[in-house]
């Protein structure tokens, strides 16, 4: 029972990225009809966005000890950042708490890319073919990628936890177990809580919000909206923004988790569509509940036990499912009838 236990704890991080990248397309395609190739770029750039704010807080100020000679006789070099030389021990902190501050930089930041693509690209393909919009985003991201690639290489980039965060959680004890049987660490654990949050935040924004109700609205009948005077492509903007800080944000906190490199949102992306396509085009609930039933799956897929047994299950497992339940539910878990129709 205790390892079933750590099994899907293990899997409730990898299930909330998987989760939140799944609801940003789901919320992208049900409004406005178009797959996103370019989503998984979204969650690299927030992660991205943790390496920037790391890098600009390590910057260091450079100074001569006297006191201290290397071994060629010269005054030995002090490297002291600037935020710690500025605002002391609060500069420390921040620099210890550089993921977390950086969502604050990467919600303005997504935002903003995402209107711009969205202005600038996406909306000319919203009438084109699914292909169209599929080869157009792709090809996006691949550029995306490579602008990364460029700037900040192509080895992962380690991004460590705060330091208050870097232990270990023992559930053993609170759950019944004997203690040390059920270890978890903590910032996975925060990772898992977060995306409950991000993700309860958008369902709250769309449930009980003016604007939300009326991009519900749209998603169900967009013309009828329209024809109401509404000025529904301005809104259906904001919401593609909307996407893209979600996805942001989930790939700034998951950088202690997996070290960012320049493909990590292709590697992600492949896997989301999965995910939506399971839980089903269009629905943001099943893409939620999807994300987590795989997450935990693929997780006890890599179990030795398993793996033991059927040899790289844990690679093919979410797709080998994905197969099953569309097989018994053509539409996904929880999908439309005709929303990929047109």
């Amino acid at each position: 029972m205790d390892a079933i236990f750590l099994q899907i704890l293990n899997g409730l991080d990898k299930g909330g990225a998987y989760a939140l990248i799944a609801l940003g397309l789901t919320i992208i395609f049900g409004t406005l009809g178009v797959v996103n190739f370019a989503h998984g770029a979204l969650f690299m750039l927030g992660a991205f966005c943790a390496v920037s704010i790391k890098a600009l807080f390590s910057m260091n100020k450079v100074a001569l000890d006297p006191t201290q000679m290397t071994a060629w006789g010269t005054p030995m070099e002090i490297r002291t950042p600037y935020i710690i030389d500025w605002f002391g021990d609060f500069g420390a902190t921040l620099l210890d708490y550089s993921v977390p501050v950086s969502i604050l930089i990467a919600i303005p930041v997504m935002l903003l890319l995402g209107v711009i693509m969205e202005r600038g690209l996406i909306r000319h393909f919203y009438k084109r073919p699914h292909a169209d919009q599929i080869l157009v985003t792709f090809g996006l991201a691949i550029v995306l990628q490579e602008l990364v690639k460029s700037q900040f290489g192509a080895n992962p980039i380690p991004q460590p936890a705060p330091e208050a965060a870097q232990g270990m959680i023992d559930f053993g004890l609170a759950i019944g177990f004997d203690a040390g049987n059920v270890v978890y660490p903590a910032w996975r654990l925060i990772y898992f809580l977060f995306s409950l949050a991000i993700i309860g935040i958008v369902f709250a924004f769309l449930q009980f919000t003016t604007f939300g109700m009326v991009v519900r609205a749209g998603m169900a009948d967009r013309e009828t909206v329209g024809l109401l005077g509404i000025d529904i492509d301005r809104r259906f903007t904001i919401v593609f923004g909307m996407a893209a800080v979600v996805a942001g944000l989930a790939g700034a906190m998951y950088t202690p988790i997996l070290s960012p490199d320049y493909h990590m949102g292709m590697d992600f992306l492949v896997l989301s569509f999965v995910v939506v396509v399971v839980g089903g085009m269009g629905s943001l609930g099943g893409a939620v509940a999807a994300g987590f039933l795989l997450g935990i799956l693929q997780s006890f897929a890599s179990m030795n036990e398993v793996k033991n047994i059927f040899p790289g299950i844990d690679q093919i497992i979410i797709y080998l499912i994905a197969v099953v339940i569309l097989l018994v539910r053509p539409r996904g878990l929880m999908g439309r009838k005709g929303v990929m129709e047109g």
